[in-house]
């Protein structure tokens, strides 16, 4: 019997490690740009509406939500896979998980677009 993936496990963590380590860096480039802010003053509403409208933290934003949820959830599907071993378990695992993080990332860039207006 033939084995059918998209991609193999080897290269899926590759995605996982590397997803690990750039959300890392945009993370810590998106704290540094909190740092130079007073807090009070990150919190107020106009504030926050114009961190959207600026492209590149909007980039910033973006990034960090697709990266953390592609690290997030690949880890779960992870887990749950060393749960079991079945091929059915893996697909609708990994079904579930894809569907999971694109609504997330779906979500996440709503707020994004509403935010400038567009939606």
């Amino acid at each position: 019997m033939e084995n059918h993936t998209l991609l193999k496990e080897s290269q899926i963590m590759k995605i996982h490690y590397i997803t690990g380590i750039a959300a890392i860096f945009v993370v810590a480039v998106h704290i540094l740009m909190r740092l130079v802010v007073p807090f009070e003053l990150s919190l107020e509403y106009d504030y926050i509406i114009a961190n959207y409208k600026n492209l590149v933290y909007v980039l910033i934003l973006e990034s960090i939500l697709v990266l953390i949820s592609v690290h997030g959830f690949n880890g779960v599907r992870i887990i749950l896979l060393e749960l079991r071993q079945s091929r059915p378990w893996e697909n609708m695992v990994t079904v579930v998980t894809i569907s999971a993080m694109i609504a997330l990332i779906a979500y996440g860039t709503r707020t994004i677009i509403l935010a400038n207006g567009l939606g």
